[in-house]
């Protein structure tokens, strides 16, 4: 029979409903239990894309000897480490401190009050290749606790104390300036893979925030050696196998230093975050196959991870049918039956398939080669390879799209959605494709009305109707940022609300007198250590988001307090910037815009009109607001409103826009568009029409 999994919402914790083990999810009832019986607690922590989650599940949640074991000496609890990115952080830090390593599955014995003893990760069912097994691992925990009780709820009280006084830690706080940023550009510098791009060696991670770093030094400083530490990296990721070569969007990493094999799960955060990426690499160089990554990664999305309701999924699995890989992966018999041998022989050129395959026998889609030097080897035109591969393509995508299709994760995470609306209002408003843009929206109004409580407070996550979980800073930070940059896409001014909204909430439930935030909010139920993360993990902090969110807010709004806080967060981050400086490439970014020069533009455009004389005019602002939108500047903010729009005096944007919405004069709306170049809320005179506001921004670019 189903056990107490079968009544939760997330699909990793439903995954282990049959198991025969008595899993609990986390809570009271659990602890209750623990606390009677005496027993310690086992903590298995996961998500539902993760490949060896599964492997130990199969192997021993699903041993029923094994089952037996835990059920007979131990509380056992299940969490997801999406759903609960608090526990998981906690005891996270714990197993490193017993390890020195970490990852998952997490596995964490705990007391009946929490506090950890003894952990690790995965562990085979019995002992192997030098690992004790798990059955070895239960009964040597169970044998502790039962004889050596003290020396376990010692080192629990040690482990504990650890964790509170990393908690608590005084960490330097100073003033920082552009050589902290220099420092981590020189990091990456050192790390670059000059042949095949990224940082560092064997597995590859995309690092994109260091991307959009990198992008920001080359904007103040241009060389040729960091534009090539950018492009380079980032041609050799959509070339390489952790691109998805036929449907659009990236795979989690690369187990490989040249991007060809790669971990095949797909996360909604590494896709919104490398459309990030790619399309400031686009507006930077004009280089077209950017823009084509972004619209593919984009569509992807929204093609698969979109809920009926609006908001994005989480993830697609890595394995299919019980296999890692298996769904993304052809041979070139395959090729044949579905191309042809003519299309097949020119693809597989194309694509590095052959009968040997580069993965287990298969062949992972990749392009290692330019199209002008496969066209060469052809004897045929650049123009009609592209034409033939195209064609091909779509017809391996509808053959592909009959395979079953790897597990999907379908819960909705507002930190993660955050990201995602700031990446599709991003590409909406730098590629024109409005459909983003509606999509971003869609998300963000989805959002703002299911994922709320009564009080108007976040609640984390979302699936089939129902919300819950108190959200988490990252929730707040991200989706404030993402309301900031659909707001300049789109002109809403209802989104600066919300944002502004979002940040009050902040200083009000997170800030840490000390300067920062907290991941949780201050009601928030109690743990064993309540933490800062400052440290870009495979998403941004916390921390760095609310900063850059308040740094872009204060500039639009003229809000002090908002400014304040964004410097106290980045200087409580000196301590790692001026030791690791590598280590929090978003809470840099925070800095760049801080440090500055950082122009408020505002745009006033003429309001839609069937008036003939206006209708010129209407032109000008559309063609003015898409200049704005499509040049490269990356430390500015955008306020654009239509001149007949009413300007509240509650208004958030009210500042910026005083004294600049006077009636269009006699001659309907001639003098319109203009555009306003501020900074602290001293603008120069207005720059009036299309082609000197393109001027003006070229000059600032």
């Amino acid at each position: 029979m189903p056990n107490r999994l079968a009544h939760e919402s997330s699909p990793y914790l439903l995954q282990h409903q049959n198991n025969p083990v008595d899993w609990f999810p986390w809570g009271d009832d659990a602890f209750t239990k623990a606390k009677i019986e005496q027993k310690p607690i086992f903590l298995s922590i996961g998500y539902s894309a993760c490949h060896w989650c599964h492997v130990m599940e199969h192997e021993s949640f699903e041993n029923p000897a094994i089952a037996a074991l835990m059920n007979a000496n131990f509380v056992n609890i299940k969490v997801d480490r999406e759903e609960r990115p608090d526990l998981d952080a906690i005891y996270m830090q714990a197993v490193q401190l017993m390890t020195r390593r970490g990852g998952w599955p997490m596995s964490v014995f705990l007391t009946p009050d929490a506090r950890p003893f003894y952990g690790g990760t995965y562990w085979p069912p019995i002992g192997r290749m030098g690992m004790p097994g798990f059955d070895q691992i239960l009964n040597a925990v169970h044998d502790a606790w039962t004889n050596r009780r003290e020396q376990a709820l010692e080192q629990a009280t040690e482990l504990t104390g650890y964790l509170h006084a990393a908690a608590e830690r005084e960490t330097p706080i100073s003033e920082l300036d552009l050589r902290v940023m220099y420092a981590a550009g020189a990091a990456h510098e050192r790390n670059f893979d000059a042949t095949h791009g990224g940082f560092g060696g064997a597995p590859k991670f995309p690092h994109s925030m260091d991307l959009r770093l990198l992008l920001r030094l080359q904007s103040r400083a241009p060389r040729p050696a960091l534009l090539r530490m950018i492009t380079l990296t980032l041609d050799k990721m959509a070339g390489g196998g952790m691109y998805d070569q036929l449907g659009g969007g990236f795979h989690r990493y690369s187990v490989d230093e040249r991007w060809l094999v790669p971990h095949f799960e797909k996360m909604l955060y590494d896709n919104a975050l490398l459309a990030s990426a790619y399309i400031e690499a686009f507006q930077l160089t004009g280089d077209a196959d950017y823009a084509r990554v972004v619209r593919e990664t984009c569509d992807y999305v929204l093609r698969e991870l979109t809920d009926a309701a609006g908001g994005f999924r989480s993830t697609e699995d890595a394995d299919s049918e019980g296999e890692e890989g298996k769904f993304y992966v052809w041979t070139h018999d395959e090729l044949q039956a579905v191309l042809g041998v003519d299309a097949a022989r020119v693809f597989a050129a194309a694509y590095d398939v052959n009968a040997r395959g580069n993965f287990e026998g298969h062949s992972i889609l990749n392009r290692p080669r330019p199209w002008t030097t496969v066209a060469a080897e052809l004897g045929i035109s650049v123009a009609d390879l592209e034409q033939q591969l195209a064609a091909s393509r779509e017809k391996l995508f509808a053959v592909r799209e009959q395979r079953i299709r790897p597990g999907l994760d379908d819960k909705v995470l507002v930190s993660w959605n955050g990201l995602m609306i700031e990446a599709l209002a991003l590409a909406g408003a730098v590629l024109d494709e409005p459909r983003y843009t509606v999509a971003a929206r869609k998300c963000a109004e989805f959002l703002w009305r299911e994922l709320r409580d009564a009080n108007g407070r976040l609640l984390h996550t979302w699936r089939g109707g129902k919300a819950k979980l108190a959200a988490y800073l990252d929730d707040y930070a991200a989706l404030a940022n993402g309301l900031v940059t659909l707001y300049e896409a789109d002109g809403d001014s209802a989104q600066i609300q919300r944002a502004v909204e979002l940040c009050e909430r902040m200083l009000a439930d997170f800030a840490d007198p000390e300067g920062g935030f907290f991941f949780t909010a201050a009601g928030h139920e109690q743990l064993i250590a309540r933490h800062k993360d400052l440290q870009d993990n495979a998403v941004p902090s916390g921390n760095s988001l609310a900063a850059c969110a308040l740094v872009r807010l204060a500039k639009l709004t003229g809000r002090a307090n908002f400014f304040d806080a964004a410097a106290a967060t980045i200087r409580s981050a000196a301590g790692l910037l001026e030791q690791y400086p590598s280590a929090a490439a978003q809470m840099l970014l925070a800095l760049d815009l801080q440090l500055g020069p950082t122009p408020e533009l505002a745009l006033i455009v003429a309001p839609g009109s069937e008036d003939a004389a206006a209708a010129k005019s209407v032109v000008e602002s559309h063609a003015a607001m898409r200049a704005v939108k499509k040049t490269w500047l990356p430390r500015r903010v955008l306020a654009i409103r239509a001149s007949d729009a009413p300007l509240e005096p509650t208004d958030p944007l009210a500042p910026l826009f005083a004294g600049k919405l006077e009636q269009p004069t006699s001659t309907g709306s001639a003098d319109l568009p203009k555009l306003y170049i501020c900074e602290g809320f001293a603008c120069q005179a207005p720059v009036t029409g299309a082609a000197a506001i393109k001027e003006s921004l070229e000059k600032l670019h």
